[in-house]
């Protein structure tokens, strides 16, 4: 079972005050970026993996879809999702990523955001999306990068002339890392950037679009906080199609 630590009171907590748990979609710099790689959605449906508050459903919802499905392995999340959406169409449940089975050929679009970093079995879970997407059908999904997420310990420090540096150790050992982020001992499971585009293409998908997300200047001026995304490649955004 993947770790559900988004159900412990203190990193729930953290979590919900994030800018992008509270300004929703437009409160994630790469929003724009992945807004590019999703196709139209009118009369499509659509699964979204690791849903948690339920705002790409919304979107999803607002762009014509014809039906959302949200899943995500927290209680919390699930609450708060259906807490914040009146609308019958979108359905949310609880669903552990490790083990889900989803019908075949049942959804016309598949998305995730920064979910499938926490999931250990990466190849089974996107074999099985193969199965559940109709021919033809699109899956864009983000995830740390693997640059990002490879260190033991994971955080800045300053070279000899005093410049941000992201420590990079371990990167072909792939497997669990563990780090503190609201709560100790967060686990996640760092894979390659090969392993992650080449268990994709072994399940059957065709990639179309690969992204080092980057802010951009605008983005910089007017959040300049963000220049330091400029160092290293904090996501990975990935589009495929069955």
């Amino acid at each position: 079972m993947a770790q559900n630590i988004y159900d412990d009171p203190e990193f729930f907590a953290g979590y919900s005050q994030l800018p992008r748990q509270v300004h929703g979609l437009a409160g994630a710099p790469e929003w724009a970026s992945i807004r590019a790689l999703v196709p139209d959605l009118k009369g499509k449906r659509v699964v979204d993996l690791g849903c948690g508050f339920g705002w790409f459903a919304r979107w999803a919802r607002e762009q014509d879809a014809e039906a959302v499905v949200g899943l995500d392995v927290s209680e919390k999340m699930i609450a708060r999702a259906r807490a914040q959406t009146s609308d019958a169409a979108i359905t949310y449940e609880i669903a552990d990523l490790e083990t889900l089975e989803l019908p075949a050929a049942a959804f016309d679009f598949a998305y995730s955001a920064l979910t499938f970093h926490y999931i250990a079995d990466f190849g089974r879970l996107v074999r099985m999306l193969h199965r559940a997407l109709r021919p033809g059908a699109q899956f864009v999904f983000t995830i740390e990068h693997p640059i990002y997420m490879a260190a033991a310990h994971p955080r800045w420090w300053s070279d000899e002339d005093g410049r941000k540096t992201w420590p990079v150790n371990g990167y072909a050992l792939e497997g669990e890392r563990r780090t503190n982020w609201f709560t100790d001992g967060v686990l996640k499971y760092h894979r390659t950037l090969g392993t992650t585009l080449n268990s994709l293409i072994a399940a059957g998908w065709t990639l179309r679009h690969v992204e080092e997300f980057a802010p951009t200047a605008a983005q910089i001026a007017e959040q300049p906080g963000l220049a330091e995304e400029l160092e290293r490649p904090m996501m990975l955004l990935v589009s495929a199609q069955r």
